[in-house]
């Protein structure tokens, strides 16, 4: 995972990525500001792509924050949403998108998705049902 967010965006592979909606498309740009100079990276989603240039177009949804605060998203330390919370990071237009950031952005390394988790429980343990265990 990028240490910094110009890594993270700059390595983002541009392949079908299963676990952004498909029917779900927009156009996202980042304001990463630091040392009173900002820049602009421009996110466009669909068909369960990414695709990142450098642009300072008017997007669907613009996120604002300081350059840590990105840098602490690419390396899964902070989620949007919490980030938004604590007015870490400033958003404006379509606020569904902003969830896609979530998405883009990996959580900490090592991370499992709950739901794989329980999966593996099920596996574990011979997958038992209530039937199972009154007899």
């Amino acid at each position: 995972m990028g240490a910094t967010v110009e890594q993270y965006l700059g390595q983002l592979d541009t392949s079908r990525r299963p676990d952004l909606p498909e029917t779900t498309t927009g156009t996202l740009r980042l304001d990463v500001r630091d040392d009173g100079s900002t820049d602009h990276w421009y996110l466009t989603v669909a068909d369960q792509q990414v695709r990142v240039t450098r642009s300072a177009d008017d997007a669907e949804l613009v996120v604002r924050a300081d350059r840590e605060v990105f840098d602490r998203m690419a390396r899964g330390e902070l989620h949007p949403g919490a980030g938004l919370l604590r007015n870490e990071l400033t958003v404006q237009g379509n606020m569904r998108l902003l969830m896609l950031l979530r998405r883009i952005f990996a959580g900490p390394d090592g991370a499992r998705h709950p739901r794989e988790l329980g999966r593996a429980a099920l596996v574990g343990q011979g997958a038992t049902t209530a039937r199972d265990e009154r007899r």
